[in-house]
């Protein structure tokens, strides 16, 4: 869980404090500064819904409600906050893969 949501962070613009140390465990988020381990979007719908909503704004232009549909489609319960800590996952890595595109096994771009 930590990896995604260190992903979800990074994702959402949240910043090290320590912009020089490339290994920073802390992360200013909206709301306070956090170790990695204390990253909350895998458990909390009060960190995990602006991430939609970001989602929403920013990538798919739709209001909350048809971004959600959108990112739970194919998910068995689409109301818990698993499936949609998954969908989430799954969207952001699906962004990272276009913008970064992808790699064969020499590590060359395709």
């Amino acid at each position: 869980m930590e990896h995604n949501n260190k992903l979800i962070a990074e994702f959402m613009g949240c910043t090290h404090p320590f912009n020089n140390v490339t290994d920073a465990t802390l992360y200013n988020v909206s709301h306070g500064t956090f170790e990695l381990s204390d990253l909350r979007y895998d458990v909390s719908w009060d960190w995990l819904m602006p991430v939609v909503q970001k989602i929403g704004d920013e990538y798919l232009n739709t209001p909350f409600d048809e971004t959600y549909s959108h990112l739970t489609e194919g998910y068995e319960n689409i109301w818990t906050i698993e499936d949609t800590y998954k969908a989430v996952v799954e969207f952001i890595k699906d962004q990272n893969t276009e913008v970064i595109g992808s790699f064969n096994e020499n590590g060359d771009l395709i």
